[in-house]
């Protein structure tokens, strides 16, 4: 924190103390209720192997994609199906100060949500391996139980080949 009291407007109406707040510790507060997903949760897992520099969010019920530049960060927020929201979301901590953060299967779920329409077992292989380069030990230990619980929430071809992998 700043000892002149100093504030840095992070959006209209969002201002922080310390610039050097972590962006995940902002991105709920930025455009919400959302947690961070998608490719951000993906490489903080490590399921992944690119650093990923955006900050990708889940929301819903807004029916629109949102992206914030800020001088924390660059934020985007995308939408996925209210039913499957709460699932598979953690309390995190970053600086003993808390966000909220998907697990590894529940942001493979909400990146697979937005994707394409991907029409075969071979063609998921192929996305999941080649273009996310997800290591097959890595995508062996997810935990298939909890995809199984909430592959047709998404009510998506995609997630149901994903659900029907082991």
């Amino acid at each position: 924190m700043t000892l002149r009291g100093e504030i840095f407007k992070i959006i209209r109406g969002l201002y922080e103390t310390d610039r050097n707040t972590p962006g995940e510790v902002l991105a709920g507060a930025i455009y919400g209720p959302s947690y961070l997903s998608f490719e951000y949760a993906l490489s903080r897992h490590g399921l992944i192997p690119e650093r990923v520099n955006l900050y990708t969010s889940a929301s819903f019920q807004k029916n629109k994609n949102k992206l914030y530049q800020t001088p924390f960060g660059e934020f985007s927020y995308s939408d996925i199906p209210t039913d499957v929201f709460p699932h598979g979301v953690n309390i995190e901590n970053m600086e003993d100060r808390p966000y909220t953060m998907a697990t590894c299967e529940k942001a493979l779920c909400d990146r697979l949500y937005k994707e394409s329409p991907i029409t075969s077992k071979r063609a998921m292989e192929s996305f999941l391996f080649e273009n996310l380069r997800i290591e097959n030990e890595d995508f062996n230990n997810l935990n298939f139980n909890f995809i199984h619980k909430i592959a047709l929430l998404y009510k998506k071809k995609n997630l149901y080949i994903l659900s029907k992998m082991r």
